[in-house]
């Protein structure tokens, strides 16, 4: 369950890290996420974003992936 340190991941600056904690979507997105690898308890790495509303840069694991801030709004990610 999200607390008072996690934050969407659009939210995140870049270079900052955490745990995804939650996911907030139908099945569709939680899948699609999980075949990019992420998932709850996975520590990712935001690197980058584009300004006003752009696709989002994450770190997972070994790979870099860029999402839609769209996706990136619904993903809580716990910054400890």
């Amino acid at each position: 369950m999200p607390d008072g340190r996690s934050v969407p991941l659009s939210r995140m600056e870049a270079g900052q890290s955490g745990r995804v904690v939650q996911i907030q979507g139908g099945q569709g997105m939680v899948n699609r996420l999980g075949a990019l690898g992420i998932r709850p308890g996975r520590r990712i790495t935001k690197v980058s974003s584009m300004f006003m509303r752009g696709p989002v840069t994450i770190q997972v694991g070994n790979a870099q992936v860029a999402i839609g801030f769209g996706m990136a709004k619904r993903i809580v990610v716990d910054l400890s």
